[in-house]
């Protein structure tokens, strides 16, 4: 007790606790769009329990691979390579690579997954006659349990990118439980009302998927190697969500202007 007291006693363990609860709150959205889209295909009565499960998982999950933080460490030794000299860049900078670590296939699988999820949701939407429309969220499309185990996937899948990234910013573990907890607190407060204001708006959904689609595409390109940058990728779903926004301000102004 005295060591953690010490370490919260320094004014940097305070900035690097702050910076590193900013960046898990952010990294945690993508986790919450995903339980938010699939709680509101469940019956209405079971939403709000599976999404409290979900996330609670999130937490255990998070918590779980901290106390194994130096086999998490371990995920990013190489495990195999395929020989091959990836095609390089266009001011020179090396290609893709070509080996690949437990986190490289981790990411890989989620990001596939991610991708399935997605198109086939999308799928199910604009497909003329389809009898599982994701915006009809006023009826289940999915069982409890199945919803439970693809939110329990795409948690390992988050939970090890999270955990990565805290590990990147600072070596001081009870700073990073701090922020874990704090931003799951943040996750699990924002879930009912990110989940409600889906199923007020169901056109939400669809930009909602693209963002999950455009997550699992970085998360499989990350496998590989090309690491885009996490700012672009925040930037362009917060521009999209604006102008969206800007969309909704103005189908309610029309719907308003002609009664």
């Amino acid at each position: 007790m005295g060591e953690i007291l010490s370490v919260f006693a320094q004014p940097a363990a305070w900035a690097a606790l702050a910076t590193l609860i900013v960046m898990e709150v952010v990294l945690g959205i993508d986790n919450l769009i995903f339980v938010s889209i699939l709680s509101n295909k469940l019956p209405e009565a079971q939403r709000q329990k599976a999404r409290r499960l979900g996330i609670g998982l999130a937490l255990v999950m998070r918590l779980v691979l901290l106390s194994t933080i130096a086999w998490i460490v371990g995920l990013k030794a190489p495990v195999f390579d395929l020989g091959l000299q990836g095609a390089p860049g266009p001011h020179g900078e090396p290609g893709f690579e070509t080996q690949f670590s437990w986190r490289d296939l981790i990411l890989i699988a989620g990001g596939l997954f991610l991708v399935w999820k997605a198109t086939k949701e999308i799928h199910h939407n604009v497909q003329p006659g389809s009898e599982d429309a994701v915006f009809d969220t006023a009826r289940a499309t999915l069982g409890f349990g199945a919803a439970i185990v693809q939110i329990l996937l795409l948690d390992i899948v988050f939970s090890i990118d999270s955990i990565l990234t805290a590990v990147g910013m600072t070596e001081s573990l009870p700073i990073m439980v701090v922020a874990v907890i704090v931003a799951v607190a943040v996750m699990l407060f924002a879930a009912d009302p990110v989940a409600s204001f889906i199923n007020r708006n169901p056109t939400v959904v669809m930009l909602a998927l693209g963002f999950l689609l455009m997550i699992g595409a970085v998360l499989i390109a990350d496998g590989f190697g090309v690491h885009v940058p996490k700012g672009y990728i925040y930037a362009a779903m917060a521009f999209s969500a604006g102008v969206e926004g800007l969309n909704m301000l103005a189908r309610r102004r029309k719907a308003a202007g002609t009664r």
